[in-house]
């Protein structure tokens, strides 16, 4: 994946939300009469894809038969992207209206080889996709719910409670801690062997940022994290994230003290983190970046991608 910007890979104003559009109520009219509507379809978390030449979107428009055959409660504008409206159209289990050369894929694997406006746009569609699936029925009296403000909103079609949803997302930090001259990482037991990376974990009720990354690190580590400094952050829908990347201080003096999540922690010189030694996370990850960013400084020098 390129990318011609300074931000976390899937960030950016690649996708014009243009939320005042939702409020109409004949949206989806408007979508399929609108010669450059351009339909994303998705199937469960999977994506339709086309591979040749290249990895790209297999945009459909209104005439294809999935499309025309589409009831309103199967779309959700998403909004403007590259200057033509994009709508989400949730494919019914079994569909098999699909252009040839086509297929559905699911995003992860996908993520190095799409555009990045394009592996960004798909990652706001996974998100959406998740928590429709997991709100189709009210959380306080459990009718079914019905999409409202094209998508957006799913409301209670129960007359005695009327409760609505709206998105959410699960607030995660993700820290590199350091001593100056070495770097913490850690690695869980399901990663590809010698894979060491930033440490993580879920924010918790009554917490800052700050107070997590202190917690988390303690935790996974035993070791106490100090001069917390935000650094960026990044939407990750594996399944509904948003990863709050921070740098941090730590002594290496400190025992390091396993919790049992993860398998292992080590400090890692910016020399042994340039061999091969230790199997970083990937570039599209912002655990990558803030790795990075810490050998950049400590060394002056980029951090050389492996073969």
């Amino acid at each position: 994946m390129t990318a011609e910007h300074d931000q976390n890979p899937f960030s950016g104003a690649w996708l014009e939300r243009r939320s005042e559009a939702r409020q109409a109520a004949d949206w989806a009219v408007q979508a399929l009469a609108e010669p450059g509507t351009r339909f994303l379809v998705a199937s469960g978390t999977r994506h339709l894809v086309r591979r040749s030449p290249d990895a790209t979107i297999a945009f459909l428009d209104a005439t294809h038969p999935l499309v025309r055959g589409a009831d309103p409660g199967q779309l959700l504008l998403l909004g403007w992207f590259q200057d033509q409206r994009c709508v989400l159209l949730e494919a019914l289990p079994g569909s098999s209206e699909y252009p040839d050369g086509t297929q559905l894929e699911e995003l992860r694997p996908l993520l190095t080889e799409l555009p990045e406006p394009q592996a960004a746009l798909l990652t706001c569609a996974r998100a959406l996709q998740i928590w429709r699936a997991r709100h189709r029925h009210c959380g306080a009296c459990g009718a079914p719910t019905a999409p409202r403000q094209a998508g957006h909103c799913l409301r209670c079609t129960s007359s005695e409670c009327g409760a609505e949803f709206f998105p959410r997302l699960d607030p995660a930090v993700i820290v590199l801690v350091s001593d100056g001259e070495h770097a913490l990482l850690g690695r869980q037991a399901s990663w590809p062997a010698g894979r060491y990376s930033t440490l993580a974990g879920f924010v918790e009720p009554g917490e800052s940022l700050e107070d997590t990354v202190v917690r988390e690190v303690r935790e996974e580590a035993g070791v106490r994290a100090t001069a917390v400094r935000y650094f960026a952050s990044q939407p990750w829908p594996f399944p509904s994230s948003l990863m709050l990347g921070f740098h941090a201080s730590a002594s290496r003096a400190e025992p390091l003290q396993l919790d049992g999540e993860l398998e292992d922690a080590r400090w890692f010189s910016a020399a042994e983190l340039a061999r091969d030694g230790a199997l970083l996370p990937p570039r599209y990850t912002i655990a990558r970046r803030l790795i990075d960013a810490w050998y950049q400084r400590a060394t002056g020098a980029a951090l050389q991608p492996r073969p």
